[in-house]
């Protein structure tokens, strides 16, 4: 019995990335079934011996907007575009939460999964996507409260609803990209780690979660606040969903501007320091 030659044989010749290409995106898709199993395993793992479980994904938003509502609505009496301030209030947060949630946890990803990212090659970057994506389960469960709510108040849900995916996908976007800075970052700097917090906790309060963006001075001043990707979202989510606070369009093609550039420099940064995950991480 004689054995196979070789030239027979085939041989995988793992490299050392040097950037993005669309063979990362092919090689991202023949992953498709482990992205699919990390994105469920977080989903599990988020609420495992909890006691609520996946109440927490409606008592998270719930109890801010209740602090936003006495603190904001009533206290300070910042106006919510002559929408329920409860409504208001949560309507901003839900696409605020997805995207604090899926920065916090892509930028440890990394650190956290080290015994898979050091045994076994496949596509790093799908460590961090998953744990962005996985928040939409989260999104989807708080989102039938929101309509529940505006049931309640009987306020009707605006025509431009349909609009919705669109601006959940840049909230989307924006989580992966600045994730994928923090979570490449956060392997060779474990300060990172420390510094987050008080970098959403900054950027809560620099999007119109608590306020509305229409309070923001037209002209300049809206095209400076469409820089924070994040205030087109959160504006432009209310807005669909509630037809209150329209955004200025040149705001919202800024904000997802910043997005798209915030994803591919993300994307390479974190091709590009990918080969050193394994021996520092």
């Amino acid at each position: 019995m004689t054995s196979a030659p070789e030239s027979a044989i085939p041989v995988t010749v793992i490299r050392p990335s040097k950037g993005w290409s669309w063979d990362d995106l092919v090689e991202l898709w023949r992953y498709r079934e482990l992205l699919f199993f990390l994105i469920w395993r977080d989903v599990k793992v988020r609420y495992k011996q909890t006691l609520l479980g996946a109440a927490w994904a409606i008592l998270k938003p719930f109890f801010t907007m209740v602090v936003f509502t006495i603190i904001f609505g009533r206290l300070a009496a910042i106006p919510t575009d002559s929408a329920p301030a409860p409504v208001f209030y949560f309507a901003g947060l839900l696409p605020w939460i997805l995207f604090q949630d899926g920065i916090s946890k892509a930028s440890t990803s990394l650190v956290t999964n080290r015994n898979l990212v050091t045994k076994v090659y496949f596509p790093r970057i799908a460590i961090p996507m998953a744990t962005v994506v996985s928040g939409v389960v989260d999104f989807a469960l708080a989102f039938l409260v929101l309509l529940g709510m505006m049931l309640y108040y009987r306020f009707t849900p605006a025509g431009t609803i349909w609009l919705l995916p669109l601006f959940l996908l840049v909230a989307l976007i924006t989580a992966l990209g600045a994730g994928l800075w923090l979570a490449a970052l956060n392997v060779a700097y474990r300060d990172i780690g420390y510094v987050t917090p008080f970098i959403v906790q900054a950027w809560l309060y620099a999007s119109p979660v608590a306020y509305s963006a229409s309070l923001i001075p037209q002209g300049w001043g809206q095209l400076a606040y469409g820089l924070n990707p994040m205030a087109g979202v959160v504006q432009g989510f209310r807005w669909v969903v509630l037809g209150v606070g329209e955004p200025a369009p040149a705001m919202l093609m800024i904000s997802l501007a910043v997005s798209l550039l915030l994803l591919v420099s993300g994307v390479f940064y974190f091709r590009r320091m990918e080969r050193t995950f394994a021996d520092v991480v």
